[in-house]
């Protein structure tokens, strides 16, 4: 049989192959129409019909009313009469799966499958012959050519003659694999109408797994997928020389404990840029902003008198209320962050600046206001009362990471479900048709930074409490990059709207578990940037790959 033999079936003969079960369920899907005919379809139609009714502004309420009680009436009487062929119907469909069960692959599918592997085997045999064909030609027109010019005409005369061979070979191997899926897709195109659309789990399941196959690429999934499955070798390398470098083990439960909570407040960071990204923009002042949120953070919630000051002026809070004192210094850290970056926002949005220069000036004037006032000091802890009010542990997990997931399903919900955030994507895409749509694109391009200064006051206070305090101006150096990087990592492209929650996440999570890492490991904090700059420059190579494929 062509399953066993390899035989590469016509189209006739798959026909033929196909006839007897299609003539089967055929015949009952017959039967079930006829009986659904007064019932299910019944109550399908009228559905409909009251649906256009409900929308049907000409007619007045009483009308209209009238209409959809008729309609709901003669409803009634379909689904008794669907209730009444119920038990009949499914006894069909069972015996009409139960048939393709037992008919479908052995009798047609499998025969399918070895006709197209067999063609696959042609297809490419017969590219082979017509490459060493072209070859041989080639090499004996070329033997009586002097001319290097006529040479060189050759040349390209036989480089485009390969060209075609490829392009044909791939349009004979996709046709193949068409044949191939469409076989596949014909059981439960069966299903589908004995069951009018119903599948079960493991159906659907096999229909996605045939559907990630049949659309599979290599190149995409490497452009997609390389930059991960790289880290991924990484950190398993690194898992594998911890034990013989340091004689400790990295993947413990409480070493993912530390990663999920070291990457909690960094969340807030990198979900506060990547709006910025999807914008086409960035941010570079964030480190700055982590100075800033964690002296005026650390100044009130300071465990007793501050030793430093501010401007010469010694901040003394220890008569207000512990949790009065918290929430104050969380509202302080999200209106300065917010300042700064709504002045960022209005001149990027303004005057057309490229937020690489707006948010570096935001960078400059931040830190050497900082310094300024606090002479570089750092103020020391905090109460420590305060840490297990707001982030206490249960048991040995860190509640700070709530916070953090907190923060990605509201921004989740912001940039998915809001009109803001279906406004964000499309001023990123193309912001001249945004305007053009009626978008405001500089509330929208302010909004982005606004939500970005408070995300980032929300990161310098749980960062402030994580640490019990230890504010300085110079807190949070290079954290910009890492946000922007974990951005990058997780899939938010530069070129503008384009961009997932689910990527920065992950972004977050692989640069904090890598820092971790390699500081277990002892590696120099020196070596770390190069490893974090090869990461970037490696993620935004495979997005430009991307959008140059695209274009």
């Amino acid at each position: 049989m062509a399953a066993s033999s390899g035989k590469v079936l016509s189209v006739d003969e798959e026909t033929a192959l196909l006839h007897p079960i299609d003539e089967y369920v055929s015949n009952i899907q017959h039967k079930i129409d006829e009986l659904r005919a007064d019932g299910t379809s019944r109550v399908v139609e009228l559905q409909t019909s009251i649906d256009i009714a409900k929308n049907d502004h000409v007619l007045t309420k009483g009308e209209r009313d009238e209409l959809i009680g008729g309609y709901k009436a003669q409803m009634e009487k379909a689904r008794q009469v669907e209730a009444s062929h119920k038990a009949e119907i499914d006894g069909l469909i069972a015996d009409a799966e139960s048939y393709l069960k037992e008919h479908f692959d052995r009798d047609y599918l499998d025969h399918v499958k070895a006709s197209c592997a067999a063609e696959k085997l042609g297809a490419k045999s017969k590219y082979e012959k017509a490459l060493a064909d072209l070859e041989a030609e080639h090499k004996q027109t070329l033997s009586s050519l002097s001319d290097s010019k006529e040479v060189k005409e050759e040349s390209y005369i036989y480089k485009n003659r390969r060209f075609d061979a490829k392009v044909t070979f791939q349009t004979e191997t996709q046709q193949i694999k068409d044949r191939q899926h469409e076989a596949f897709s014909y059981r439960y195109h069966l299903i589908d109408m004995l069951r009018m659309g119903k599948f079960t789990f493991g159906e659907k399941q096999a229909q996605k797994r045939e559907n990630y196959l049949y659309t599979f690429n290599t190149r995409n999934f490497l452009l997609k997928n390389g930059l991960y499955i790289v880290i991924l070798l990484v950190f398993i390398a690194l898992c594998a020389v911890a034990p013989i470098v340091k004689g400790t083990q990295l993947l413990t439960y409480q070493n993912v404990l530390n990663i999920l909570q070291q990457a909690s407040p960094r969340m807030f960071y990198a979900l506060g840029v990547a709006g910025l990204i999807l914008l086409t923009g960035t941010d570079l002042s964030i480190g700055r902003m982590v100075g800033m949120g964690m002296t005026a953070a650390t100044i009130i919630m300071h465990q007793g008198v501050n030793t430093g000051s501010v401007f010469g002026v010694v901040f003394d809070f220890t008569a207000m209320p512990i949790v009065v004192r918290a929430i104050l210094a969380l509202v302080v850290c999200i209106c300065l962050t917010t300042l700064f970056t709504t002045i960022a926002g209005f001149f990027t949005a303004k005057f057309k600046m490229h937020p690489f220069i707006s948010t570096m000036a935001n960078m400059l004037i931040i830190f050497g206001l900082v310094t300024y006032a606090t002479k570089g000091v750092s103020f020391g802890a905090i109460e420590p009362t305060i840490p297990s009010i707001f982030i206490p542990k249960v048991g040995s997990f860190p509640t700070i990471v709530l916070w953090a997931v907190a923060a990605i399903a509201i921004v989740w919900f912001i940039w998915n479900k809001t009109t803001f955030g279906k406004n964000l994507y499309a001023v990123g895409g193309n912001p001249e048709a945004a305007a053009v749509s009626g978008i405001s694109v500089f509330a929208v391009t302010v909004g982005a930074f606004v939500l970005a200064g408070i995300l980032y006051g929300f990161g310098d206070w749980l960062e402030c409490m994580r640490m019990v305090g230890s504010g300085s101006a110079a807190y949070g150096q290079g954290w910009d990059m890492d946000a922007i990087a974990a951005c990058v990592v997780g899939g938010v492209s530069f070129t503008g709207g384009i961009g997932k929650i689910s990527g920065v996440t992950v972004g977050v999570l692989i640069f904090t578990a890598l820092t971790y890492s390699l500081t277990i490991l002892g590696i120099d904090t020196n070596l770390q940037f190069v490893f974090s700059g090869i990461i970037i420059l490696t993620a935004v190579t495979l997005d430009c790959l991307k959008y140059v494929q695209k274009k």
